[in-house]
């Protein structure tokens, strides 16, 4: 079939350059029977489009007084079409039951929340980012307050419950006031369970932070995202306006950085739902958040741990020192986004700044103290020991040497390493001749042993 425009160009060869049927067809890239059909026919008559029949046609009014009488799927309409004698394919089923009965979409409400009343919260996750020589899944906490839309945004690189509680508190500190009541996914930071027609079961610390601070926890339903929406939508923002193309070299810089662009563009520009600023409408809802608590909440992990030889806990694969003498004990670890404490019994013996690295290896200098000055302590013992074994006179020479020298330990060595070079006689003598003679020190017991060991020469007559 061809168009209008290509009919009136064989009439024009034909007619005006004398073409033949063949040099046309060469011409315009045609079938010469095509050409030859086209020349003896008058008038361009467009080929009327003729609807393909098919199988389905005699059965296509039965299907709709079905899907009229009841919501059938295509699987349950072809099998009452196979039993009606249809001999045709599924797949054209389907497409006719997806034509008369489009898919429906489904409709939500629009919520509206009074100042103060709700916030919503949830996590976000961005790829990954440098920490110390390893890498770790970027997380993101956002909290929205329903009203104003003011946003907090705080990274993190753990998802982990003492994260979850501390960001919470966070939040409160940067909206210097609690929401009545906090809309959030049914993750297992706060809903545990959900029961089929019974109350959820909320993680306990988290229900205790709720208690501490006085706000009520309302999770969404199952498989209901689109409860939260200002969340969901706030979570897009962040990955799309701030993340997008963002260069990270390091984790640090993040929290400065997504703070800054909280005060600059995410809470100072016109929301698109309110039509407002976030800024401005906070300062209406800010008067009716509940007051802070007097004590900040404690949101750390508590978990029980045991000392190693080397007096070392590990946390997260990374090892943390504990004072010397806690060897091997027993203790327990309070761990907090940004710190680590260990406790034996009620007593605090360590406190480390939390490292998100992995396999480190980190000791406060303080810890193997105790252990070196025991060890010191046993050494010089057991010199005391070797160089009092020397004479009688010994005990004599070491109490004036420790008055009279301030390095008297050093002495005391060089006098016993004398004592392995020299007959063990002649260093007992050595120092009582030292004592008799007052002369305190390991320079003169090297002396008199020099003196003893010269050979004289035979004395004449």
């Amino acid at each position: 079939m061809i168009d209008y425009d290509a009919f009136c160009r064989i009439k024009q060869l034909a007619e005006h350059e004398r073409l033949n049927a063949t040099q046309i067809a060469d011409t315009l890239g045609l079938d010469v029977r095509t050409v030859a059909k086209w020349l003896a026919t008058e008038q361009f008559r467009p080929r009327s489009a003729s609807p393909r029949q098919s199988k389905l046609d005699p059965y296509k009014t039965r299907i709709q007084r079905w899907l009229e009488a009841h919501p059938y799927t295509a699987t349950q309409v072809f099998q009452r079409l196979r039993e009606a004698g249809y001999h045709g394919g599924q797949s054209i089923v389907r497409a006719y039951v997806r034509k008369v009965r489009p898919p429906r979409r489904p409709a939500f409400l629009t919520l509206t929340f009074a100042p103060g009343e709700c916030a919503q919260v949830d996590w976000g996750s961005y790829g990954t980012v440098a920490v110390g020589e390893t890498r770790r899944r970027l997380s993101f906490f956002v909290m929205v307050l329903c009203h104003s839309r003011m946003m907090y945004l705080e990274f993190t690189v753990s998802q982990t419950l003492e994260h979850f509680l501390t960001c919470h508190q966070r939040a409160f500190e940067f909206f210097r006031g609690v929401p009545q009541k906090i809309m959030v996914d049914n993750l297992k930071s706060a809903v545990l369970q959900r029961p089929t027609g019974q109350e959820p079961v909320y993680q306990p610390r988290y229900l205790d932070l709720s208690r501490h601070y006085g706000f009520t926890i309302r999770p969404c339903g199952v498989g209901k995202g689109n409860e939260k929406g200002g969340v969901e939508n706030a979570v897009g923002y962040v990955k799309k306006n701030f993340l997008n193309g963002l260069d990270i070299p390091d984790f640090r810089m993040l929290n400065t950085a997504g703070r800054l662009w909280l005060d600059t563009i995410a809470n100072v520009r016109i929301h698109g739902h309110t039509r407002q600023k976030p800024t401005e409408r906070f300062a209406e809802e800010r008067p009716r958040l509940i007051p802070l608590a007097a004590v900040p909440y404690d949101g750390a992990r508590v978990v029980a741990v045991r000392a190693t030889n080397r007096f070392r806990v590990t946390f997260e694969t990374n090892r943390y020192s504990v004072p010397a003498e806690y060897a091997s004990a027993s203790l327990t670890l309070k761990a907090w986004p940004d710190h680590l404490c260990v406790y034996h019994r009620d007593r605090l013996i360590a406190r480390h700044p939390r490292s998100y690295d992995r396999n480190r290896d980190f000791e406060d200098p303080e810890h193997p103290r105790a252990l070196l000055a025991q060890r010191r302590n046993a050494r010089e013992q057991r010199l005391l020991m070797r160089f009092l074994a020397l004479s009688p006179k010994a005990q004599e020479f070491h109490d004036q040497l420790s008055v009279r020298r301030p390095n008297a330990r050093e002495h005391m060595r060089k006098i016993v390493a004398l004592s392995e070079i020299h007959d063990p006689g002649d260093v007992a003598r050595a120092l009582e001749d030292a004592v008799q003679l007052r002369v305190f020190g390991s320079d003169y017991i090297a002396n008199l042993l020099e003196q003893r060991a010269r050979t004289l020469p035979e004395a004449g007559a």
